[in-house]
Parts: C-alpha cells; structure tokens; sequence
C-alpha cells in the first residue's frame, strides 16, 4: 500500500528538483591541454588553477574519479579519487608532476552526508584538500601541502580535523597536527589513515 505524501513534503521535493536539474548542467569545464590527462574511463571533479611551484607560471589540481556506467548504482567504496598536480615546463606545456590516490576520499567514504569531497582550495605554493561527512556526529579533514623549492615536491604541512554533533553545531572539537607530528610527508606518499 502506498503513503500519501504529505503537502509539505511534495513543497520541498518541488524545491530540489530545480537544484538536482541545476547541478547536472554546471558541468566542469576543463581546457584541452588538461584534458588529456584525465585519462579512459574517469571524470573530472574538480579542477583549480594557481602558480603551484612559485616559477611564475599557472598550474592545475584536477580531481579525477571513475565514470560510472547509468546502469551501475551499486556503491564501491574502493573507487579511488585522483589528485594529479600539473606544472607548466620552460616551453609552457603542462606536465604531471605529482600524484596521490588517497588524499581525496572517495564518493562513498561521507557516511550518511553522502559525498565527502567538499573542495580543493590552491594559493601560489599551496593547496587544501578538504573532506566531510558524518551522520549526528560531523567530521571534517583538511590536508594542507606547501611546495618545497628545496625538494621540488609538495609536502604535507597542517593537518586540521574537527568534529562535531549536529544538534550542537557550535561545540566543535578541533585538532592540529604539524610536520612535528608526523615527520615529512611528500604528495605522493600521503596517506591519511597514517595520519589519524
């Protein structure tokens, strides 16, 4: 037997439709001589520009995840997300410089919040990655890498969690964590289970 739903129930369903129909078409628009690096088979979720490496020239952060099939509705938390850091070379073609599997979490990784991938946030020689999710209880993680002239790679500088409930948003319990806490830490090698 089936529920009636109720009118204001039916008020806010007529609400998201609007913004479900309006998140499908803001499709992230990525440049050609980034595109190529998105490779078979994957998306691309976020893509954000800055002088990553201090030469005076701009960079790109993309995210890539698997495309998924229509048809496939089965949610794999295995789905790795990708974090490529392109550099632009002398002749001004773009370059991977630097990768990792892990510092952005994947689709399924939010618990009940759903998608935990909130942003990538890039400034000259840095970026952020920050994720969130949770259910009654939230949590956030923000990894912040700072490029090393000295090493030529991006490492991992501040480490920020907070977590809180959602029934008292404004008792928040924040942690810091520094390279004093865990030592040098390269991009490529970033794992945030070490880190917890």
């Amino acid at each position: 037997m089936m529920k009636r739903l109720s009118k204001p129930a039916i008020f806010w369903i007529l609400c998201l439709v609007p913004l479900t129909i309006l998140a499908q078409d803001s499709a992230l628009k990525i440049p050609s001589e980034v595109n190529v690096f998105v490779g078979k088979e994957m998306t691309a979720i976020a893509l954000e520009s800055a002088d990553l490496n201090g030469d005076g020239t701009m960079d790109f952060i993309l995210v890539t995840e698997k495309t998924k099939a229509e048809s496939d509705e089965s949610a794999d938390a295995e789905d790795v997300r990708s974090l490529l850091i392109l550099t632009r070379g002398r002749a001004g073609k773009l370059t991977l410089a630097k990768r990792n599997d892990k510092a952005v979490y994947c689709k399924t990784c939010g618990g009940v919040m759903g998608d935990p991938f909130a942003s990538v946030d890039v400034t000259r020689n840095s970026f952020t990655v920050n994720n969130y999710g949770g259910s009654s209880w939230r949590w956030s993680e923000s990894y912040q890498f700072n490029y090393s002239g000295l090493d030529d790679t991006w490492q991992l500088v501040r480490v920020s969690s907070e977590t809180f409930n959602s029934l008292i948003p404004k008792k928040v319990k924040t942690k810091i964590r520094t390279p004093k806490n865990f030592g040098k830490i390269d991009i490529n090698d970033f794992d945030p289970a070490v880190i917890r």
